[in-house]
């Protein structure tokens, strides 16, 4: 009998080879699933780059310069300097005060500030704020002010406070010759600071000023009022009013008063005793035209000699200036006033 077609199609194999061979695919081992399962493994390496040989090293060590360079420019504070331009100009840089005389940098913050403290007390006298022992003189209560009197016996902090003041008096006067241990200082406190400062010396003779004027001449300082002199003009119905103000005729008077004091000092050969010379005198700029000179004088004639009232005309100036001289005229009433010299004390 013939076979059935199915027959040739049947496998060879064994049931049992069939089972394993299934299972070979339905269930893989352990170590086969894991190596499914399990990421691959990148290794990651840093390498660094190696430096170049040819011409561009150069140029990686000036660009890494120039940032460090930068780096520090912007560490550091910006600084506002102020320049100039040079054109020749006379006070280039520094400016000289037509005031107080001291030479400052415009736009340089502590020297405008040293200036401001320096003009301040120059003009209106040094600060003061007073002593407790203080020697008072005399006193004004119109003006607010005191004449207190210091000497060479008196606490360090007086003597420092007058060197102060004659350090100030020197810029005009000149320096090295004014103070000394003999003499007395006055000096003239007003709102609380020191308004005028004068050195008194004793001393044993001056000698009488020749005067070269005539006794004619009127040296008083007053000062008239002008004449003024009135012209109308008319317009038909409007009318305007045109005043002339002359010249002062006393000003060539005065002038020639003040001309004849500044001249050459001739004294007489004969000298005359005396006890009281005033060594230097200085008010402050802003303070003057106020007797604040004439309070000094009084303050040291009454209080020099003790015991006794000198006269007006008994103080001896030495080394008058131009104003000095004006003073010592207008003071002691006469243009033949009392001359000494420093060799003379």
């Amino acid at each position: 009998m013939q076979s059935k077609i199915n027959s040739f199609f049947k496998p060879n194999s064994s049931p049992a080879l069939q089972n394993q061979a299934t299972d070979l695919f339905d269930n893989p081992s352990d170590e086969e699933e894991e190596d499914f399962t399990r990421e691959p493994e990148v290794p990651i390496i840093y390498t660094r780059r190696p430096p170049k040989t040819e011409s561009g090293e150069n140029d990686d060590g000036i660009e890494e310069k120039k940032m460090m360079n930068c780096k520090r420019v912007l560490n550091k504070k910006r600084k506002y300097a102020q320049f100039h331009l040079d054109l020749g100009q006379s006070d280039f840089m520094f400016r000289n005060c037509k005031i107080c005389g001291m030479k400052f940098v415009p736009g340089d913050e502590d020297d405008e500030r040293l200036h401001k403290e320096f003009h301040k007390s120059y003009t209106h006298g040094i600060g003061f704020k007073g002593w407790r022992n203080e020697r008072v003189i005399d006193t004004h209560s119109s003006q607010n002010g005191r004449v207190i009197l210091v000497q060479n016996d008196d606490p360090p902090a007086h003597i420092k406070k007058v060197e102060e003041v004659i350090k100030m008096m020197e810029m005009e006067l000149g320096d090295g010759w004014i103070f000394h241990k003999d003499c007395k200082v006055y000096l003239y406190i007003s709102s609380h600071r020191v308004a005028g400062c004068l050195v008194a010396e004793p001393i044993k003779k001056a000698y009488r000023l020749i005067s070269n004027l005539d006794e004619k001449d009127d040296i008083s300082m007053t000062k008239k009022e002008g004449k003024l002199t009135s012209t109308t003009l008319r317009f038909g119905s409007i009318s305007f009013q045109r005043e002339i103000a002359r010249k002062n005729p006393s000003t060539k008077n005065e002038r020639e008063s003040e001309n004849a004091l500044l001249g050459a000092i001739i004294c007489e050969k004969d000298a005359v005793p005396a006890v009281c010379g005033i060594r230097a005198i200085w008010v402050t700029p802003s303070n003057r035209r106020k007797h604040v000179a004439t309070h000094l004088l009084e303050a040291t004639r009454k209080s020099f000699c003790s015991g006794l009232i000198l006269e007006n005309g008994q103080l001896a100036f030495s080394q008058p200036t131009n104003a000095g001289k004006l003073l010592a005229t207008s003071y002691t009433n006469t243009k033949s006033f009392l001359i000494y010299t420093t060799n003379s004390v």
